[in-house]
């Protein structure tokens, strides 16, 4: 059943607010198509920001600290769309504005909008226990990625040339590993994602310090984001626009989980 192949709490937005979503979406893609922004490895790695304003605006949602007219707009996976297409916009803009400026200035813009999201889940009540939490999972994340990128690029030097991108995706999927793994085992979190939590409910594991038998979702998370840079070396060294535009996404999809994580422990466990 498809539904069974879908995160919990995925739902469609009332009519009015998907074609709002669907017709700015069109018109950005469509805007970024005409115009053709230069794509760089910096600018690709300037839309981090952007990457966890959707997960803060998604906790916002969860934890229904959002305007009825807005709430629709950050539902799951409709917040995707409606942050992509900002996040476009601010590129256009940028790029027509400050071409020179284009990496500094996305990201700043990304940081602006991120801190007031970011201060409206903290405002709705804080929990110290998952804020340690949240702070415990990003430290260990530190030399876990740290490790994971150092042993990609002894092992496949080529893996260096995705740079600071490919270096993102690793930390991304690391930090959603470990926050996923310390939520689950910590803080009596569940996971959304049907794969996912096969692999968090697998039996029989021996069991880690802090990270519990999470510690296997945490490793599969490093496996497959390792193979990826590893495979997309080629790719970006050969078509850098197509390669890093897609390693970002590749990117995002771990880092967005994460920092929802993140947030989301801070202010509901």
């Amino acid at each position: 059943m498809v539904g069974g192949l879908l995160p919990a709490g995925t739902t469609l937005p009332p009519l009015p607010h998907l074609l709002v979503v669907l017709l700015a979406t069109g018109g950005v893609v469509a805007a970024l198509r005409r115009r053709r922004p230069r794509v760089t490895g910096r600018r690709v790695l300037a839309l981090a920001p952007w990457m966890a304003l959707g997960s803060a605006a998604h906790v916002l949602y969860v934890v229904d600290a959002l305007p009825s007219l807005l709430a629709p707009f950050a539902g799951s996976p409709t917040v995707y769309l409606t942050v992509g297409s900002l996040a476009g916009a601010a590129w256009l803009a940028v790029d027509a504005a400050r071409p020179d400026r284009v990496p500094t200035t996305l990201a700043a813009a990304g940081a602006l909008c991120l801190v007031p999201v970011v201060a409206a889940a903290v405002g709705s009540g804080l929990s110290p226990a998952g804020a340690r939490w949240s702070a415990a999972a990003l430290a260990l994340t530190l030399p876990v990625a740290a490790l994971a990128w150092l042993g990609l690029t002894r092992l496949r030097p080529e893996a260096a040339v995705t740079g600071g991108v490919g270096a993102l995706a690793v930390f991304g999927h690391a930090l959603d590993g470990v926050s996923t793994a310390v939520g689950t085992t910590q803080l009596g979190f569940g996971e959304r994602t049907p794969v996912s939590r096969i692999l968090l409910e697998v039996g029989g594991l021996p069991s880690m310090p802090v990270l519990g038998e999470g510690w296997l979702f945490l490793l599969v998370k490093l496996a497959v984001a390792t193979a990826v840079v590893w495979l997309f070396a080629a790719y970006v060294r050969e078509t850098p626009a197509e390669g890093y535009l897609l390693l970002g996404f590749v990117a995002a999809m771990g880092l967005g989980p994460a920092a929802h994580n993140l947030l989301l422990f801070s202010v509901a466990a």
